[in-house]
């Protein structure tokens, strides 16, 4: 008789049966419990969050506020998962920098990060002391070292510096998160002065490139750096002439530095959000008409919160994303992607 008749699994298929099995038994105890844990409180489950009316919608307050602009001022005040994000451990012993860490989407990765087990350096602007006083509270608060380190990334001479109190502050260096950025609306490009584009240009261009060139002497293999895209890469609007130029420009040079920083080990990944409710709109980066609307055109019917794009940073972040360099995450609505 044929062996291959009376044995019709080989022994890798048969070792592979074996674990399944195992995995199978395995999983049954926690299923159990998870089965007792549903009929003790009568068999209902939590049911799911809507997306559509998980936050708030349009139409919203009409409100402005002197550049840059502080979250703790907004109506209604953004979320950044303060109260609700949760860790894992994923971010155990590393040390990031965030640029923009005291609010938007920089707040959000800053939360995370520490609740994931990171120490965060966060840069601001000295106006936005408070809502950056409350970021290092919270990193504090989840058992991390929290450093705070304003000034002005417009200039060369800072950034560097910005870069060396970091490590020094930290220990080291191994996330960096560049996230600050500039946003003014105008209707024509007539209506942007040369003081505009370079500020805005200088914002969120020419920190990124000073900082990482200071930054890379630090960085050793499994490191990464994480860009802030927009939606605006792919659909410019028309009155964000100059911010949108440097948001297909981040794109790009994520894209570029991935391909040579790859073989050193070091990724380089970017988010690109959609309309998010941050102090960027409401300092000057939305019109009120649009304001009062914002977000209500993404298919959710809202516009997304920060803490709606923080676990996006520390996937970007994390150990176990080793293959994901180049990328670009984006998190829209249903909007401005390709």
């Amino acid at each position: 008789m044929n062996t291959g008749d009376r044995y019709p699994f080989n022994r890798r298929q048969f070792v592979g049966a074996g674990g399944l099995g195992l995995a199978a038994a395995a999983a049954v105890p926690a299923f159990a419990q998870d089965s007792a844990q549903s009929a003790a409180s009568g068999g209902q489950e939590e049911a799911l969050p809507n997306p559509t009316d998980k936050y708030p919608k349009p139409p919203f307050p009409r409100q402005s506020q002197p550049w840059p602009g502080l979250a703790s001022r907004m109506d209604p005040r953004p979320d950044h998962g303060e109260t609700t994000y949760r860790g894992h451990g994923r971010l155990l012993g590393r040390k990031a920098l965030v640029t923009g860490g005291d609010s938007g989407m920089g707040r959000a990765a800053a939360i995370a990060f520490a609740r994931e087990g990171a120490d965060v350096a966060i840069n601001h602007l000295p106006e936005e002391e408070p809502d950056a006083r409350e970021v290092i509270a919270l990193i504090k608060e989840a058992g991390r070292k929290g450093l705070s380190i304003p000034g002005d990334i417009r200039d060369e001479t800072f950034c560097r510096r910005l870069v060396d109190e970091t490590v020094s502050g930290l220990g080291g260096l191994d996330i960096l998160v560049m996230n600050a950025g500039r946003q003014q609306s105008r209707p024509s490009i007539l209506d942007v002065s040369t003081d505009d584009f370079d500020a805005t240009t200088k914002t969120n261009i020419y920190a990124p490139f000073w900082i990482i060139k200071a930054a890379l002497p630090h960085l050793g293999p499994g490191s990464t750096i994480i860009g802030t895209a927009s939606g605006q890469a792919y659909d410019p609007s028309p009155d964000l002439y100059d911010y949108a130029q440097t948001k297909a420009a981040t794109m790009n040079y994520v894209k570029s530095l991935a391909k040579q920083l790859g073989p050193k080990g070091i990724r380089v990944n970017a988010v690109a959000p959609g309309p998010i409710w941050t102090p960027l709109q409401v300092s000057g980066g939305a019109s009120q008409e649009k304001l009062v609307h914002f977000g209500g055109a993404t298919s959710l019917g809202r516009p997304g919160q920060p803490a709606e794009l923080g676990s996006i940073y520390v996937q970007l972040a994390a150990e176990d994303a080793s293959f994901a360099t180049g990328q670009v995450y984006g998190s829209a609505g249903g909007t401005g992607q390709p």
